[in-house]
Order: structure tokens, then sequence, then C-alpha cells
């Protein structure tokens, strides 16, 4: 747990450092910087530069790297949907950039699948854009898409999860087909879809004009992420940005949303780093941690564990943890609520809908996984 300093600083602030059993996060911290990452940031520190050239170098880095028209750095993942939705309502008109979020006068309607409705989606609204669903609870098909579209429609926006990929949703091949018959632009959130790394700006080469990446969980920080996709596209998403507010004095939705020049260096190291790394050494390292939470919860009546060994996206492996109640008296929700009660709290979680807990290796320290497995199997007498 990095020794004796390990949370001295938040200690010291009268904050309680916590072991990160859950994974990337956003509540949590989202990522630690890698040692690339932090290298380069401090070699920024060295000189200011103006940053709306950075963006636009830093950009074009990336993009080199992802085999992608365009590439542009911004404030998280999150960041970039806001920022994209934008650029589709408001595109370089500079006085429709400045009315965002009203849409008067506007095309402002972006189509979601109801199936992909989902807990960031309200990145969307902020730009002032109106969700309207298609399909249904059950299925989704073209035709649903093709009656959707209408005089109002400036996008659809569709929701990438390949580790668990949805049957019954319509296809973002499909998606594409679809939209671009009728003018319609696609947006991807993509955010966690960075392995295989073919997945890496997969989306636009597919034919989609923006998808979105989280950077923070290819090593860079949490208040990164990556906006790819046409040059069109981006190019008109970075006037609705912050160095748009500043650098040409258009008051954009975007100027919260400021990246400092550290962060931007720190993005493109991220990149470069993820796409050269032995991924190899990467997922032993993870299937590693997993077996050794496993092994002291192994045998344990009413304790059943289960590697999960899906390699995809950005937090491999792993270990389910189901809970009989009725041999302890301990639910999983209570099996959190002791772990996170306990010196140093663990965090654990039970997602909504279910009634299991999943431990994710992305988020512990050397060490911590050793701690993680002994102490669920103190809970319950092992």
């Amino acid at each position: 747990m990095g020794g004796t300093s390990w949370g001295d600083i938040y200690k010291e602030l009268g904050a309680t450092p916590i072991i990160n059993a859950i994974g990337s996060v956003t509540m949590l911290g989202g990522s630690s910087p890698i040692r690339e990452v932090k290298e380069a940031m401090e070699r920024a520190d060295s000189a200011y530069i103006p940053l709306m050239e950075l963006e636009e170098k830093a950009g074009k880095a990336i993009a080199a790297m992802l085999n992608v028209p365009a590439a542009y750095v911004t404030s998280g993942a999150g960041s970039a949907l806001t920022l994209a939705t934008a650029a589709f309502m408001a595109g370089d008109d500079d006085n429709k950039i400045q009315q965002l979020p009203d849409t008067t006068g506007m095309k402002n309607e972006i189509l979601i699948q109801k199936r992909q409705r989902y807990w960031y989606d309200r990145c969307l609204e902020l730009a002032g854009a109106r969700l309207v669903e298609f399909g249904t609870e059950e299925s989704t098909t073209a035709a649903d898409l093709e009656r959707m579209i209408g005089p109002n429609t400036v996008a659809v926006h569709y929701y990438a999860v390949e580790q668990s990929p949805d049957p019954q949703a319509l296809s973002l091949e499909e998606t594409i087909n679809v939209a671009h018959s009728n003018g319609v632009p696609v947006m991807v959130d993509s955010a966690g879809q960075i392995y295989p790394l073919d997945v890496m700006g997969k989306y636009v080469r597919m034919g989609a004009d923006f998808q979105c990446i989280a950077a923070k969980y290819l090593g860079a920080t949490q208040s990164t992420g990556l906006a790819l996709g046409t040059e069109e596209t981006i190019e008109k998403l970075a006037l609705q940005s912050f160095v748009g507010y500043e650098g040409r004095r258009i008051r954009g939705v975007g100027r919260p949303q400021k990246v400092d020049r550290q962060e931007m260096v720190g993005a493109v190291a991220a990149v470069r780093h993820w796409m050269t790394m032995n991924h190899e050494e990467r997922l032993a390292k993870a299937e590693r941690q997993s077996q050794t939470v496993m092994a002291p919860l192994d045998n344990i009546p009413g304790v059943k564990v289960q590697m999960l060994e899906n390699i995809m996206g950005h937090q491999p492996f792993g270990v389910r943890l189901d809970v009989d109640s009725t041999v302890h008296g301990l639910t999983a929700e209570a099996v959190v609520r002791k772990l996170k009660e306990g010196d140093p709290p663990i965090w654990t979680r039970v997602r909504e809908g279910e009634d299991f807990i999943i431990i994710h290796m992305f988020g512990l320290s050397d060490g911590e996984e050793k701690i993680v497995g002994e102490r669920i199997a103190a809970l319950f007498g092992a």
C-alpha cells in the first residue's frame, strides 16, 4: 500500500483515503496517471504556450497514432459529448455558438435508442439538445430509426459497449447507414472502448462522425478525454471549446471545460504509451491480482467467487462475488457496507438491479488485492 506515506496527504486534510476495488469510477478519482504521463506533464511546466496552437498540434499527434482524420483533447469524455453536441447544432455559426444552450431556430433533436438510454446521455442535454427515443425496450430496427428522423434531427447517438454487446439493439453499422442516407451525422460514446487496440478510433473509421474516449483509462489524468472524428466535426467542436471562447472571443458553452497544457501533453503521452506498451503483461498482472483476491475465498460455505475473463475494454479480468445470505446472514449489500466501515475502508459496490459484487483490479495498487481478499474472507470467519 505504498508504505507509511499511503494516503498521508489526505489524512493531513482530515479526509479518509480508501482502497478502490470498484475500478475507474469518477467519484473515487478515476485513475492514477502513469509515469510517462507525469514526466510529460512536468516537462510541460517548463514553458507557456498558446493553448489554441497546442490543442491543434496535440490533436494531430493523437489522430496520427489512432489513424483517424482528426482529434481533440477535452476535459473528459463527457465534455467531448457536450462539445460534439454543440458542434452538430451550432456548427461554425458564431451567433448560434453564443446562443447555446438556447436552441431556438436550430435543429436540436438527437435520436437515441430507447434500449441505450444511460446515465451519461445527460451530457448531450447540457448543450441544449433534446433527446428523442426510437425503438422499444425490447428491440430496435432500422425502420424505427428511419421513422424518427425528422426536420429537427441534428444527430443520432450510439452507445458502444463491445465487451457486453446488445443483440437486440440496432447495430452501429445499420445506424450509420440509415442516418447518413438521410444526411444525419452519428456520434458514438465509446468512453471505455480502448482494447483490443484496433478499437481505438474504430467507430470513426467505420463511418461515424464522432466518438469519444476517456483518457483516464489510458493512464492520463481523470480530467482528460479524447474527441475523435472527421475533420469537419472536430473543427466545429473546437469552436465550441474554451480555447474558442478565449482565443476567438466567441462565448461558447465549452468555456468551463478547461484543459491545461500539462494535461494536453499528458494525454498525448498516454495515447503513445497505450499504443506501444506490452498488453500481455498488463493483462497477466490483472489476472494474477484477481487470483490473489479469490484465493482466501475459495471453499467458504455460502460464498461463490468467479474469475471474470473478459479482456476487452478498460477493466480486464476481475472477480464476481456472490453471497448466500441464508448461510452467514450477510447480503452483498451488507458486505459492501462492512468493507467500507473497515480500516482502511475498501470500496466495492452492488450495481442497481444486481445482487452480486464485482471487484475490479484497475484501481488497486500493488499488494492491495491481498488485503481485499483477506478482508472479505474475515467477514465470513475465514
